[in-house]
């Protein structure tokens, strides 16, 4: 059997290597000329690092990222809501991990070169389209430095791990149109800091607007310091043109950090994080409604290409490596590839629909806003505000939405 993988992104790379594990030939076809170590910082949960450990992928990265310690809640005056650990320190065998997308995305490709081969991998080719026969598929891509040179690559399996803007998935369904925007815009950056609360601490704060922060790097970790993710996000009126969501669209201070001015804690002074970042990322919150069906013939969806989902819950990335490990157990188990496929939706998409919809209510960072709506002022004793019940309990039901509550990823 030949896989023809659409996307040399964390999701695209991870079932490149279960696949491969599993004993079947893959390509991976990227359209980026290079992948580089850019971007800001991202969270692998421990469903997704148990999966990434028995890829023999996970060593490596614990050597680039932090093993987060403890997640905790703050209104926007610093006053704690919630704190809970994460991780190992929470009784999970596997930990969890923030680190920064672009060197974990190299990572990840160094590993699969290794193991594919270095033609294994070929970047500078963009899907232009594919043909579908009941016995296979052929791909067809335009090679980036000369645009009109063409690869044709055929397979039994093509797999659209191609992201939000997925070619595959605009093949598939030609008049969806672009995502859904609820009016979020966020900015992000990297600012290297002195260490706060535990060093190995990710937060949020605030209510309807927000402020996240947690840091990505074990080598400023080690030597007393923090390179440190953030991430600021209010809303705006959605009926306003959709920007253009792109990791690389450049931000200005004065569109946000006047929001953040007094946002000044007795354990972190957060308009100077911002103002430390050497540079700064806008873009929306976006996702797209779930999809009736990823699977047509030989051709299925994974990932962001599949369900892309606002970044809340630290998710998107540990659900499409979910979707990696659920595809190459389907596809190795003996039965036939079509039926394999449709095994493989029928465990992920409808989980991954209600971790969609669990995202667009809010997802566990919810506990923020319901504490702004209910005390605007701060308060002074949280319990007549919130129970520690209530909040016991919207924690625990997104971990089992996203199927990463302790027993589970243990058992």
């Amino acid at each position: 059997m030949k896989a023809i993988i659409v996307g040399g992104g964390i999701g695209g790379l991870v079932t490149a290597l279960a696949l491969h594990q599993a004993g079947i030939n893959v390509e991976v076809f990227e359209s980026a000329a290079e992948l580089r170590p850019l971007g800001v910082g991202i969270n692998l949960l421990p469903h997704s690092t148990r999966y990434l450990a028995e890829l023999g992928a996970l060593s490596p990265l614990l050597e680039i990222g932090i093993g987060t310690g403890e997640l905790v809640f703050f209104n926007k005056f610093g006053q704690r809501i919630w704190r809970e650990p994460r991780g190992i320190a929470a009784g999970y065998r596997y930990p969890q991990v923030s680190i920064n997308r672009g060197a974990l995305q190299v990572a990840l490709l160094q590993i699969a070169r290794q193991r594919l081969g270095v033609d294994g991998v070929r970047t500078g080719h963009h899907l232009v389209d594919f043909d579908l026969r009941d016995d296979g598929v052929t791909a067809q891509f335009a090679e980036r430095a000369g645009g009109n040179v063409h690869t044709r690559a055929p397979g039994d399996v093509l797999i659209g791990a191609d992201g939000i803007h997925s070619t595959v998935r605009a093949r598939l369904y030609p008049h969806e149109g672009l995502p859904k925007w609820n009016g979020g815009l966020i900015w992000r950056g990297v600012t290297e800091s002195a260490p706060f609360l535990s060093g190995r601490t990710q937060f949020m704060a605030g209510g309807r607007q927000t402020f996240i922060a947690y840091p990505i790097s074990k080598e400023h970790f080690e030597r007393g310091r923090s390179l440190t993710n953030w991430a600021a996000r209010f809303f705006v009126d959605p009926s306003r043109a959709l920007p253009p969501e792109d990791w690389n669209r450049p931000g200005r201070l004065e569109d946000f950090l006047p929001r953040y001015e007094d946002w000044r804690f007795d354990w972190l002074d957060i308009p100077a994080l911002i103002r430390g970042a050497q540079a700064i990322y806008e873009f929306p919150m976006v996702d797209r409604d779930p999809l009736p069906r990823w699977t047509f013939g030989r051709v299925t969806l994974l990932g962001d290409a599949a369900h892309p989902m606002y970044p809340l819950g630290s998710n998107g990335a540990s659900q499409a490596i979910l979707d990696a490990h659920a595809l190459a157990e389907a596809l190795c188990g003996g039965t036939p590839i079509d039926a394999a496929l449709k095994r493989y939706e029928t465990e992920r998409r409808a989980k991954t629909a209600e971790v969609v919809a669990q995202n667009r209510s809010g997802g566990p960072e919810v506990v923020v806003r319901i504490v702004e709506e209910r005390a605007p002022l701060g308060f002074t004793d949280l319990d007549s505000v919130i129970s520690q019940d209530e909040l016991r309990e919207i924690a625990h039901r997104y971990k089992q939405v996203a199927s990463f509550d302790v027993e589970s990823v243990n058992a």
